[in-house]
């Protein structure tokens, strides 16, 4: 207990899946919990069970591809608890699927703005924020949640890997301008494998495109790309938020850890 006692963080998506495990895990380990998301009353739910188990944490209504309401997160980090350490850039979509000559330039923006440019906007705010804090003599840490298709490729989806992908160097640019400047602000980068969550079984529910099979059939085979034969599930990329968001992390940045069952090692 107490890995990050002292420290606040925001997460974004915080309403379920490996946004909620994420704040459900920095409040267990001490840290006060900014949660946001669009879907409030699972954001609220999220923010009453951390603060059964005794956390302290409060959700906000978010939309992470809009600018002003990035600024208005972060005050109200400052406002509330008087600084920032922690940013979880984990709010994402998972885009309907299709090949590129099919894709229209919408869809293609649209994924683009949720999945990368709230990540850079993120960072932004984040490390703007963050260095008053850490100026201090802390700590300061963003962890930017990416996905295996952020490092290998993938048909139909190429909106998505783009983004992740994007994701990936992003965090390495990010990390290296806050070393530079000497913030003491670390980047990071996690590469989650398929992990079992909402947005996971919603995507099986809907049939993935080259695809005759939809719901558990869709998870079965899934299931079958991770060596160690099954699904990940949230806590387990809450762990190494976790990891990232602590202390014990202090000589990791702009690195990119995969938490993929073995899906990347074929």
């Amino acid at each position: 207990m107490g890995r990050v006692t002292g420290k606040i963080a925001i997460v974004t998506g915080a309403a379920k899946g490996i946004g909620a495990a994420s704040a459900k895990a920095l409040a267990r380990e001490g840290a006060k919990v900014i949660c946001t998301d669009l879907d409030e009353t699972a954001g609220e739910a999220v923010v009453a069970e951390i603060q059964r188990i005794g956390g302290e944490a409060v959700f906000m209504h978010h939309d992470v591809c809009d600018e002003g309401q990035w600024e208005r997160v972060t005050k109200l980090a400052e406002d509330r608890y008087g600084g920032l350490h922690i940013v979880v850039n984990n709010a994402g979509i998972a885009p309907e699927g299709g090949p590129i000559e099919d894709k229209s330039l919408e869809d293609w923006r649209h994924t683009i703005a949720v999945d990368l440019d709230s990540v850079f906007l993120g960072c932004k705010h984040g490390i703007r924020t963050i260095k008053k804090t850490t100026a201090k003599g802390a700590l300061g840490s963003i962890i930017n949640i990416s996905s295996i298709l952020g490092l290998v490729g993938s048909s139909n989806a190429a909106d998505y890997v783009a983004a992740k992908g994007g994701v990936r160097l992003l965090t390495k640019a990010a990390a290296l301008e806050c070393a530079d400047a000497g913030y003491r602000i670390r980047v990071n980068s996690v590469h989650p494998g398929y992990i079992d969550t909402p947005m996971v079984r919603n995507v099986a529910e809907k049939g993935m495109p080259g695809l005759a099979q939809t719901g558990n059939e869709v998870i079965a085979l899934l299931t079958m790309l991770h060596p160690i034969g099954r699904l990940g599930v949230a806590d387990e990329i809450a762990n190494t938020v976790l990891f990232l968001a602590s202390d014990e992390s202090s000589f990791t940045t702009g690195a990119e850890l995969v938490v993929d069952g073995g899906y990347t090692t074929r």
